[in-house]
Formats: structure tokens, C-alpha cells, sequence
């Protein structure tokens, strides 16, 4: 389990810059390899593979409380047996260590 899904979300209004690539790809490390970096930096996703729309039902569930409790919100998309998430700080239009953070968090949830 990384650092990463120990801390906590920090309230982010704007006004700050989103991290840049190096550090972008820096926190990525600490995150499962199914995590990649999109356009151009500013955004992750990591697609998840389920045996059965239950499971799936119940990881978005799961995600979705993470995303509730840390007050930060991915793009959430499934199916079937297939979940894509997928964030970016909308009020930096990039990245910032929150979306690493709910990364990470999300990646305890299967381990």
C-alpha cells in the first residue's frame, strides 16, 4: 500500500498550478502501473476489469465513497464487467497530489 492512500485530500480552490509531468510521473510510481498519464499530463485513468456487473457495481460503490469522504470527484464510467476512472483537479486544470492521493486509495481497495 503506498504513502499516498494514508494522507488525506487538501481542499484545492485554484489559484495554485497543477503539477508538472515530472512530478506527475514522480507520484505515478507510487500508484499501480494500470494508472496511465493523459493528455498531456493533466489528467490519470486506470481501467478495471471485474468477472460480473456485481463486483463492478460494488467497486464504483466503493469509489464513490472515497470520492465522498475525500471531497474530490473522478470521472467515473463502467459496464458490465469494466470500470474507467479517471481524474484531474478541475480547478487547476491538471493534476495536484489529490488525484494521486484517491489513486492510491482506490489501488488499496484491491490489494
Amino acid at each position: 500500500m503506498s504513502d499516498l492512500s494514508k494522507k488525506t485530500c487538501a481542499p484545492c480552490e485554484g489559484g495554485v498550478p497543477p503539477l508538472d509531468l515530472a512530478a506527475a510521473v514522480s507520484l505515478k510510481a507510487q500508484l499501480a502501473p494500470r494508472w496511465k498519464i493523459l493528455r498531456d499530463g493533466k489528467a490519470i485513468q486506470a481501467v478495471f476489469d471485474f468477472d460480473n456487473y456485481w463486483q463492478t457495481t460494488a467497486f464504483v460503490n466503493a469509489v464513490a465513497w472515497i470520492a465522498h469522504t475525500q471531497d474530490h470527484h473522478p470521472d467515473i464510467s463502467f459496464g458490465y464487467k469494466q470500470c474507467t476512472v479517471q481524474y484531474w483537479t478541475h480547478a487547476v486544470d491538471g493534476l495536484s497530489e489529490n488525484d494521486f492521493i484517491c489513486a492510491a486509495k482506490i489501488d488499496a481497495l484491491l490489494s
